[in-house]
């Protein structure tokens, strides 16, 4: 494994003072895509791994990976909330996915990976087919809001599904937990985190933080490693941030953006 991605891999899957000196759970968690890699996964999921939950923007999961890390489902855009299939897929799942995300960057283009899906659609779609899975059958899911981008038009996007929740039901859009993307530096991450609190805390204070995706886009090794551990220590330090994923644990040529990963495409 080359220098660069052995360090990165090194600082998010390796035991961190905060956790060797405490019994809490491990928030880490890994933005996962393909089965292909058998060594990655071994890795990823090793006895000194932090690692304790995993998702694959999907409704499926990784079948390279340790059945003991919680799978979280992702449904990524309103065709699969739809989906007549969607219920059996989430049922079948084992009982340590207790999380559902939903709408992967609505505010975003397919083009990038989001689902480009208008506030006023997303939220009749919430309504109908998401916000179920939360309070009724036999399972029941903790549901998040639609995962946006880190930008200002994820905030506004946000605002006006928020808005058009309360115009089709008196109840608007319930929540148990927040997804969160950042692509950015650690005071940036802060902010942005602030800032959803700000947004939230007027109806509802105690919800809790997932950051799903994160990276320092286009810089070199020692600011890229530089702002994992400073980000890191910081989320292990905050009671209402759940869970967090590095973006991302795949290969270079497997990367929509090659510099965020943290595995090489060679081992050595």
């Amino acid at each position: 494994m080359r220098r660069t991605s052995r360090i990165l891999l090194a600082s998010l899957v390796l035991q961190s003072t905060t956790f060797a000196q405490s019994d809490l759970p491990s928030k880490r968690g890994l933005a996962f895509q393909g089965d292909d890699h058998t060594a990655d996964s071994q890795l990823l999921t090793s006895a000194k791994s932090l690692i304790s939950w995993y998702y694959t923007w999907s409704t499926w999961p990784a079948q390279a990976l340790n059945s003991s890390i919680a799978f979280i489902p992702l449904i990524h855009g309103v065709d699969d909330a739809s989906d007549s299939g969607l219920s059996s897929r989430l049922n079948v799942l084992p009982e340590s996915s207790t999380h559902l995300l939903t709408f992967n960057e609505p505010d975003g283009t397919t083009s990038s990976g989001g689902s480009s899906i208008d506030p006023e659609d997303a939220a009749k779609a919430y309504i109908e087919h998401i916000v179920p899975f939360r309070n009724s059958g036999s399972r029941k899911w903790n549901i998040s809001h639609p995962v946006v981008t880190g930008s200002s038009q994820g905030i506004e996007w946000l605002q006006k599904f928020n808005e058009s929740c309360y115009d089709i039901d008196d109840n608007g859009c319930p929540t148990d937990f927040v997804a969160v993307h950042w692509y950015g530096d650690a005071t940036g991450l802060k902010n942005h985190l602030d800032g959803l609190r700000d947004f939230y805390n007027s109806t509802s204070p105690d919800l809790k933080y997932w950051i799903t995706e994160m990276a320092l886009p286009k810089q070199d090794t020692d600011a890229t490693l530089a702002m994992m551990n400073e980000s890191l220590t910081y989320l292990d330090g905050l009671d209402y941030v759940e869970g967090y994923a590095w973006f991302g644990a795949f290969r270079k040529d497997e990367c929509w953006y090659p510099y965020y990963r943290v595995v090489s495409s060679n081992y050595s």
